[in-house]
């Protein structure tokens, strides 16, 4: 198996007494999606947070494409190569899709955002944002305010300002919170074929969509990592179905 391009080490962080992630190693290598579930509270947020560099871990290291990145900040590690899309819109609402993408995309190139205007009218930066647009489905939706396209379109817009950022592995938290049968599915197919650009590391709850994608799955709970696996795996491990799955399971 290729090095993988993400490695957390022993991660651990408290808040109080609170133990939010406990002694947590994983990798993400090329070409995979790796699954991260577990119930509410269990230290999920938390854990993307410190990979993302918005919390800062107490202990332990954490690896991307070969690089520390545990203290560095969150522009740096977006500046390597780390796309992230969050369950909370980081959007500019009042931007149309179109002017979003782009700003992604003058990011990547060190622009400073305060010459947006001019650049609206630079195919250098408007056809790449369209092609961007157009692989997720919303070319025809480009001038349409971020705030007005439901919630589904802007999922699926702020998996485009991720890619505009050529990234070297996506961190995806709870792209399908919210979406119908058919933008699960449609999601489903695009991420199936967005693996083998970018790894990806997807936190979800839809379990359905889960077993449907991942490769490996690891399951967290009170901070910990219990088991990591297969889908066959994890459908099968008795400390799975007991501490998270229950009902669920097969």
């Amino acid at each position: 198996m290729a090095d993988p391009i993400l490695t957390l080490s022993h991660l651990s962080k408290s808040f109080g007494a609170l133990k939010a992630t406990d002694d947590v190693s994983l990798t993400l290598h090329p070409g995979e999606i790796h699954a991260l579930i577990g119930p509410n509270g269990a230290g999920k947020s938390t854990l993307i947070g410190q990979i993302s560099g918005r919390i800062a871990p107490d202990s332990g290291t954490i690896i991307f494409k070969g690089r520390d990145i545990t203290r560095m900040s969150v522009a740096q590690r977006a500046r390597l190569g780390l796309g992230r899309s969050f369950q909370i819109s980081s959007l500019i609402p009042e931007y149309s899709a179109r002017r979003n993408v782009m700003l992604a995309l003058q990011a990547r190139q060190g622009h400073s955002f305060r010459v947006l205007r001019p650049v609206m009218r630079e195919r250098g930066l408007l056809d790449p944002a369209l092609a961007m647009l157009k692989r997720v489905g919303l070319d025809g939706r480009a001038s349409v305010p971020s705030a007005e396209l439901s919630h589904g379109e802007r999922r699926l817009l702020e998996i485009a300002v991720a890619l505009a950022l050529e990234p070297a592995c996506f961190l995806l938290d709870e792209p399908m919170a919210g979406l119908g049968t058919e933008g699960v599915g449609t999601l489903i197919d695009f991420l199936r074929g967005l693996k083998s650009e970018a790894p990806i590391l997807l936190v979800e709850h839809d379990m359905d969509a889960v077993f449907a994608l991942a490769d490996r799955i690891s399951v967290l709970v009170y901070g910990q990592i219990i088991a990591s696996g297969t889908v066959d795996e994890i459908r099968n491990d008795p400390r799975v179905r007991e501490a998270y799955l229950g009902e669920e399971t097969p």
